[in-house]
């Protein structure tokens, strides 16, 4: 199969290609709690979701020097990973949608905020790490998410236009971020409403990959 050049599909990773929010949900409780800082849903979708550590740190660690921040929100991502391990499903459609691109020569990168080690083990436990050209890590560019640098460097990766794109995303930064790389975003809500998504920029919402809706936009989009 022929690359189809310049068309190009991009995923974020937590809450898009499996609901994980819930374990980063109570992992934060569990580190930052002590600390006086608890989280309900709602606050959690506000102020943590799809935001870098580095980020969360200097909001909620502001006493901590920058080492001592880092070490914390490690500690957190230590406890999602053992929460999360053996825990890690595909949100319903995923699969089907991966074997499609494939099928059509659709280049797919994997976009996040998340630490590496997190978005490896999360690719390696739904076990389709081979499907993506690239893993972008916010944490690693000069910008995370919201900024557009991140699906900037999808693109690139891919030699991909944002016009003929599609992003997923469940977070507001998320779709902030790749709506400002001028892709069209599609939200999962797995976290947020359908109102909250489209508030920050997405196109529309599903509730996951098998939607006829979603699957109909993307026959045309992608062209397959």
């Amino acid at each position: 199969m022929i690359e189809a050049i310049g068309r190009a599909l991009l995923f974020d990773i937590d809450g898009t290609l499996a609901n994980t929010d819930p374990l980063h949900l109570k992992a934060f409780n569990q580190v930052l709690g002590p600390r006086g800082h608890v989280f309900d849903h709602a606050r959690f979708s506000k102020e943590l979701q799809g935001f870098s550590n580095v980020s969360i740190g200097e909001r909620f660690l502001t006493e901590e020097a920058l080492e001592r921040r880092a070490a914390i929100l490690g500690e957190k991502e230590e406890v999602f990973r053992t929460l999360v391990a053996g825990q890690i499903e595909p949100l319903p459609g995923l699969m089907a949608l991966l074997d499609r691109a494939d099928a059509a020569g659709i280049p797919m990168v994997a976009v996040t905020n998340a630490p590496r080690l997190n978005a490896e083990l999360l690719l390696s436990g739904l076990g389709i790490t081979e499907r993506f050209k690239a893993i972008v890590i916010g944490d690693e560019l000069s910008h995370g998410k919201p900024h557009p640098l991140p699906y900037q460097e999808g693109l690139r990766f891919v030699r991909a236009s944002a016009q003929a794109s599609i992003a997923f995303e469940d977070s507001r930064t998320g779709v902030q971020s790749a709506t400002a790389a001028g892709i069209a975003t599609i939200g999962i809500r797995t976290s947020l409403s359908h109102a909250d998504l489209v508030a920050a920029g997405a196109i529309a919402s599903a509730s996951a990959f098998d939607d006829p809706d979603l699957l109909t936009r993307l026959a045309a989009a992608m062209a397959w």
